[in-house]
């Protein structure tokens, strides 16, 4: 008699490969006996015989159900098909209840294939920690049997050393791109205006709103040297004069400079800190693009749905290859998505910006949801197969979308001095390559996973 203590796992190869690895990693780890077509994984030839034997030997058949179970044309891949057919004749020669349990990992209709809607599938789209608990819920129902002691799983050991050592390192030069963006010109010296108090300081820069002037208290700061200091009440002209006006260079700022009164080198950075902050907001939103405040109280800055909006198109840096890319988009069957930027004032390695990724929704394509919740749960369903790739692609969409003309060029004072960017964030040539496996293992899918109580599921 055929003893069943295995869980075979049957899935996509390779688009389902993480997932598979990272289930049967998960499943080892509590002591469950797993089967898992290694030699698929690493694309080498599947050996049907041994497949039909595991299979056999199985108490139970996970089926992984995603949209890569079909071809383009909606047929059930060869592989797939071979595997569950004959899955369903252990079944029914053995009288097998609930041998295959479809694993539903994404947003594929429930009739991909022919005699699987009728079977109860556990859902592991929106969180795969979650699906897993409900999952070894069914395996304690049905009795599914713990071979090992939970230990470290022989899964975990293989992928790390032989499914990952297969992405490896190629000789061939490779472009990487940072997250650094930075200033390419500037005007040569920025100036400080320090005021009586806060009020003197608040008044001038309410003055001043069609220029490019930051505040710090009771100090501005400005690429303009001639700011208007006239202030108009009961027709009456009033002029406020700083107490001390202060010019600094680029040279100055980096390579800093000896002061025993204020100002001194670091409160000259912070004050150019604050003016790179408030240029780059104040052009963002001459362009059209709106702020969001974080819960760390920073900003990101997203470009709303307009109606003339289109995708942005530009060529890849040393290359001819062309894309286009949207960085807003409809979200389902409400709202949109916005892909958004902030923007971290830097001084090292380069003078310029430290960008940082965020995906945020709106209700209408301009307002904000103002529930971090379903914000969260939101971001999570819509990035779950962003790759590196598509991170990149959206970065230097929207970079580009800056563009005015042939650069990015801010203008900065009346004179027409301007600070002007890169049209590209830095970037690096390696001498090497790596085979990236794309992986979808992405932290917001996997988390800890906590040994579940023993309530059952109900019968």
């Amino acid at each position: 008699m055929t003893t069943r203590d295995t869980l075979f796992i049957s899935h996509a190869t390779p688009q389902d490969n993480e997932f598979s690895i990272w289930l049967a990693s998960r499943l080892e780890m509590m002591g469950y006996k797993v089967w898992l077509d290694k030699a698929g994984l690493l694309g080498g030839e599947r050996f049907w015989p041994t497949i039909q034997q595991a299979i056999q030997s199985s108490i139970k058949v996970l089926f992984v159900y995603s949209n890569n179970i079909v071809t383009e044309e909606g047929i059930l891949k060869g592989g797939i098909e071979n595997e569950i057919e004959y899955a369903k004749s252990i079944a029914t020669a053995n009288n097998l209840k609930d041998f295959i349990i479809p694993l539903h990992i994404d947003d594929s209709p429930y009739n991909l294939a022919i005699g699987l809607p009728n079977l109860n599938q556990i859902p592991f789209e929106k969180n795969w920690a979650d699906g897993l608990k409900t999952l070894i819920k069914k395996l304690d129902k049905d009795s599914v049997p713990k071979v090992f002691s939970p230990s470290e799983s022989v899964m975990s050991e293989w992928y790390e050393n032989e499914y990952i050592s297969n992405c490896t390192i190629v000789d061939s030069a490779e472009l990487f791109y940072t997250s650094w963006w930075t200033v390419a010109d500037m005007p040569k010296q920025f100036f400080m205006f320090k005021f009586a108090n806060l009020e003197q300081a608040t008044t001038i820069r309410n003055l001043n709103r069609d220029i490019n002037l930051s505040k710090r208290i009771n100090i501005l700061s400005s690429f303009e040297e001639n700011i208007n200091l006239t202030v108009v009440k009961d027709e009456e002209s009033i002029e406020i004069a700083p107490q001390n006006k202060f010019a600094f260079n680029v040279n100055q700022i980096l390579n800093g400079f000896e002061s025993d009164t204020f100002p001194q080198h670091r409160d000259v950075e912070n004050h150019f800190k604050t003016l790179l902050d408030n240029t780059i907001s104040f052009y963002l939103k001459s362009r059209g693009f709106r702020r969001y405040e974080m819960a760390n109280k920073k900003f990101a800055y997203y470009l709303p749905k307009y109606n003339d909006l289109k995708r942005t198109q530009f060529n890849y840096p040393y290359s001819t290859k062309k894309k286009a890319k949207s960085i807003v988009g409809k979200f389902e069957s409400f709202g949109c998505w916005h892909y958004a930027l902030s923007f971290q004032p830097i001084l090292f390695p380069f003078v310029g910006f430290s960008l940082k990724s965020h995906v945020i929704f709106t209700s209408d394509g301009f307002k904000v949801i103002d529930d971090e919740k379903k914000q969260h749960s939101y971001r999570r369903k819509k990035c779950k197969r962003f790759f590196n790739e598509e991170w990149r692609d959206l970065l230097l969409a929207y970079i580009q979308t800056l563009k005015n003309g042939d650069g990015i060029k801010i203008p900065v004072a009346s004179d027409g001095l301007s600070l002007e960017m890169k049209q590209w964030p830095e970037m690096f040539w390696s001498e090497v390559g790596y085979v990236d496996p794309k992986s979808q293992m992405d932290l917001d899918k996997i988390e800890d996973y906590s040994e579940p109580n023993d309530d059952k599921i109900d019968d």
